[in-house]
């Protein structure tokens, strides 16, 4: 971790679509984040998979609920609403919710 993680990672921090955008993986000097269920995750130890040209870069800074509800991952599934996710989508999110909250800090909330 470097000096701007522990300045920035604080999970009262509150971000827009267009901010989390920036935490894509593009630039190399800042953290990768994304957003599940509306919060956002600090996912730069996972770079192997949520950096550019990971399995799951795809998601880096977007909110992937309903892209990870329908394991789906297509970039139309991004940044969008769970309308029409079933209940059994619903508890796979919840396991993904699950796995994040266990696995990478927590350093915001998504707002609109």
């Amino acid at each position: 971790y470097t000096l701007y993680h522990f300045l920035f990672n604080m999970s009262d921090r509150t971000f827009t679509a267009q901010e989390l955008l920036a935490y894509n993986g593009s630039d190399p000097s800042k953290p990768i984040y994304l957003s599940l269920k509306g919060v956002i995750y600090d996912v730069t130890l996972g770079k192997d998979f949520y950096g550019p040209g990971g399995a799951y870069g795809i998601f880096a800074g977007h909110d992937c609920s309903r892209a990870l509800a329908l394991m789906c991952l297509e970039e139309e599934q991004l940044d969008r609403d769970l309308d029409g996710v079933t209940s059994n989508q619903l508890e796979t999110l919840e396991n993904w919710s699950s796995k994040f909250n266990s696995k990478y800090p927590v350093v915001g909330k998504l707002v609109s």
